[in-house]
């Protein structure tokens, strides 16, 4: 009788909100990875959202309902120095390490430099890196991502790449057939920014109005609010 596989290792999740690291999650646990145990994810503790994606932190907490997984919230001052950036997140690790999590999974694609700065940093806390997505051609990672039903919504725009119409968006096939040449279909270089309403890794989906699009520091934004605020 041949021995049981041996237990996927417990780990936290980084969590921007979007859909690679969505999908990172449903990936992790299909390949037997890594078991989720909570998400990590920073915010801007002047605006209250999330960096970069500007997701609410409202939208957040019931991402996290519907993941069914705690939520470690790291909030950032802003403007914040890498030094800031670095002590808060020292700190935040240990409330990981406090969850007996020696692995963290990350959504990453194909940067090389932007893993090797997340694996130099952990490596002295003695926690490992697991990359699902790592590699995979990211025209055919797209397509699989909406196969298997994610909805997600484009919340950020690089107007350097993409036209202001392209914020609030469904991530769908008709928007892959708009993207212009040369702009990465996830979006892996900055092009745009995402978050997840719904999807296979979600008890269920979160329904979201879209609000206003503003500029911002150089991006198009545009603002998902959970349809139960609108109605309050």
């Amino acid at each position: 009788m041949s021995a049981a596989a041996p237990a996927p290792p417990r780990a936290v999740l980084s969590w921007s909100s979007g859909k690679d690291c969505a999908f990172a999650l449903l990936e992790a646990r299909r390949l037997g990875l890594a078991d989720v145990v909570a998400l990590l994810t920073t915010t801007n503790e002047a605006f209250d959202r999330v960096a970069m994606h500007g997701t609410r932190a409202a939208l957040l907490e019931r991402q996290a309902q519907a993941l069914g997984l705690p939520l470690i919230n790291v909030p950032l001052p802003w403007p914040c120095s890498n030094e800031q950036y670095e002590s808060r997140m020292a700190a935040a690790m240990g409330k990981v390490a406090a969850l007996d999590v020696r692995h963290m999974v990350f959504g990453d694609l194909f940067l090389e430099d932007v893993r090797a700065y997340r694996e130099e940093k952990l490596r002295p806390l003695g926690i490992e890196a697991i990359f699902p997505l790592w590699g995979r051609p990211t025209d055919a990672l797209a397509r699989e991502m909406i196969a298997a039903g994610l909805d997600a919504r484009l919340v950020t725009v690089d107007p350097r790449h993409l036209e202001a119409s392209f914020a609030g968006r469904r991530f769908d096939e008709s928007l892959l057939a708009d993207l212009p040449a040369g702009v990465d279909p996830c979006g892996e270089r900055g092009e745009f920014h995402t978050a997840v309403v719904a999807g296979p890794m979600f008890s269920a989906p979160i329904p979201v109005t879209l609000g206003e699009t503003v500029q911002r520091d150089g991006f198009t934004y545009a603002d998902l609010i959970p349809e139960d605020l609108v109605a309050a």
